[in-house]
């Protein structure tokens, strides 16, 4: 009798083996993510002092996409935009963990995953800008992995590294990489400092490059690997100054490999070792990891599949944003067609490099800031001090640094104007919310998620808040007479936008009767612009209005707002010291970052 006992246990225990090492009906999906890291550092992009072996490993057996982008330069932003397949600014979600609520409607894409029976794991960052939604992860943590699903599923799975993150740069280490033989770029200074910083990141790409290649020995001893289709990529660009955070091509041009194994090589959208020069953006991703499962994609998703039998043709042009980076407040869309990269700043006023407290502790930054105070940048350094201009065109083919703005040179004007069309098309498509200033997104969401104010057009007419908005920047500087009716128009928005080009001196209007208005932001730009006033009593009458909203019982996006308006101004009455004192004490009940605080002491020190 126990024989035929044993005989049915082996037999069992060979069907489960059979289960789990059969080849799979649908494709396993890996997903290997390293942080901060432009393309440029790795060897596939023709790097020859990087250390990438696996990322190369993964492009000579796949393919490697040479236009690839990142939605925004930041972390949480761009995560929000992976998770959900749509543009972070559409949902409101674009402002640095601003963690606002999403629609009823939304799914994080691996849900659908779920769905189809795959097992969705993630190791282990979420930092979608949001709360993990019921129902994306069977696992998320660090214990999560494959290998707890049931016999022969499918998966998705994600393993994230943080070898090469910025705070890798926080503190010196010994080095691998020689300093002397890093490139400097044109916009940081060639000094002992920024080589020590460039070489250690080199040192930690590759320590990032090893993690993922630990993660594929796992894949290979499980016998997986002809079962996967991996990709490998980064969140956004990274990590020195000027890249992180900022829309050139530094900032948004990370890396992107995807192997397919041979049987699910009618996948991929490429031979084995080719290169791809179509435009990918991350937005992509959800529906290309959905179109190689094959599962059908929600319409909801904004970007395309780049794989898999829902491929569709590449787009002419991809997009980027940059809104509040931490406690810097900014507004600014990118667009490229893979050579050119035009950049929109809404916010020209503020400097390139505005002060980001997590951004200083690192030795580059520190180094910039000392040079600048010394008067020892050179014009191109020294310019990221200064205030940005409404719009840049960067030739990235023969100034891969995007030094050199060809927005005024006429022999670029077609380029120039066709990509502003691309941009304002764009927004409109995606119904960016960024003409919002936070505040009064938050306000008009009132608890809401903010895509449903973004949507709803009566609301807020943002083909007609456009149009203003460049007029207002844009080429001739408007009149008095034409800026009068738009200070008193019913929209906040566009009284916002109005007393934004007093404040920018792009046109000199009276906006006194605007320290009255009902919205804060709108109190608070026309006040900023009239703090600089030579009329005494206009100015005098400026200073209240950032009392009032430097209050505690503010929202904090008001008071980061007054303080951003205030860290701009050449000097502030000592009557708002206290108030400011204040606000760099973090509210015993702040949850997350508390970005006022960081702002307020900060300008304590100026």
């Amino acid at each position: 009798m126990r024989f035929p006992l044993l005989l049915a246990v082996l037999c069992l225990l060979g069907a489960l083996r059979a289960a789990e090492t059969a080849p799979a009906a649908r494709p396993n999906i890996l997903w290997l993510v390293t942080e901060d890291t432009s393309a440029t550092f790795h060897t596939g992009y023709g790097d020859p002092l990087a250390r990438t072996p696996v990322f190369d490993r993964i492009a000579k057996s796949g393919v490697l996409f040479e236009r690839a982008y990142s939605t925004s330069a930041v972390c949480a932003p761009t995560r929000a935009s992976i998770i959900t397949g749509m543009y972070a600014p559409a949902l409101g979600t674009q402002h640095m963990r601003s963690n606002v609520p999403m629609p009823d409607w939304l799914r994080y894409f691996p849900a659908y995953l779920r769905d189809a029976g795959y097992y969705t794991t993630n190791r282990a960052k979420t930092d979608y800008n949001a709360a993990v939604l019921p129902g994306t992860w069977d696992q998320n943590g660090n214990q999560a992995h494959w290998r707890n699903r049931q016999p022969g599923q499918p998966f998705f799975a994600v393993f994230n590294t943080n070898a090469s993150h910025e705070s890798s740069l926080h503190k010196r280490v010994e080095l691998v990489t020689d300093p002397a033989k890093v490139r400097v770029p044109a916009y940081l200074p060639d000094t002992p400092e920024v080589r020590a910083d460039l070489a250690q990141y080199y040192d930690r790409v590759a320590a990032a490059d090893r993690a993922c290649g630990e993660v594929l020995a796992q894949l290979e001893a499980d016998g997986l690997a002809d079962n996967t289709i991996i990709f490998h990529y980064s969140d956004h660009g990274g990590v020195l100054t000027r890249s992180k955070r900022f829309l050139f091509e530094g900032g948004t041009h990370p890396p992107l490999a995807v192997s397919f194994p041979p049987k699910y090589r009618h996948l991929a959208p490429g031979a084995p070792g080719s290169r791809s020069t179509e435009l990918v953006n991350w937005v992509d991703l959800a529906p290309t990891v959905l179109s190689v499962a094959g599962v059908t994609a929600p319409a909801h998703l904004q970007g395309r599949a780049f794989a898999g039998p829902a491929r569709a043709p590449a787009p002419a042009y991809t997009f980027n944003f940059r809104d509040r980076m931490d406690e810097a407040i900014d507004f600014s869309r990118a667009v490229t067609d893979g050579r050119f990269r035009y950049i929109r700043n809404y916010r020209p006023e503020q400097p390139i490099l505005q002060h980001v407290t997590y951004l200083w502790n690192m030795a580059t930054t520190r180094e910039l800031d000392r040079l600048r105070a010394a008067g020892q940048l050179n014009a191109i350094q020294a310019a990221l001090f200064a205030a940005k201009p409404a719009e840049q065109l960067f030739d990235c083919q023969t100034d891969p640094d995007n030094v050199r703005n060809l927005a005024a040179d006429p022999a670029h004007r077609a380029t120039l104007e066709k990509m502003r069309a691309a941009n304002r098309g764009h927004l409109l498509r995606i119904r960016d919310s960024g003409f919002m200033p936070e505040s009064l997104l938050r306000a008009r969401a009132a608890g809401r998620p903010p895509v449903l104010v973004a949507r709803d057009d009566a609301a807020y007419p943002l083909a007609r808040i456009i149009d203003t908005v460049d007029r207002l920047q844009l080429g001739a500087a408007p009149t008095a007479a034409e800026l009068a009716p738009l200070l008193r128009d019913p929209d906040a928005v566009i009284r916002f936008w109005a007393a934004h080009a007093v404040l920018s001196r792009r046109v000199a209007a009276d906006v006194s009767p605007l320290l009255r208005d009902p919205v804060p932001i709108v109190r608070l730009v026309a006040a900023a612009a009239l703090a600089g006033s030579t009329d005494a009593a206009k100015a005098a009458a400026a200073w209240p209005i950032f009392a009032a909203a430097l209050e505690p019982t503010l929202p904090a996006e008001v008071k980061l707002e007054a303080l951003s308006f205030l860290t701009a101004l050449p000097a502030r009455p000592a009557s708002l010291r206290p108030l400011i004192e204040a606000a760099a004490k973090p509210a015993a009940n702040a949850s997350g970052e508390n970005y006022a605080a960081r702002a307020a002491e900060h300008l304590l020190k100026l």
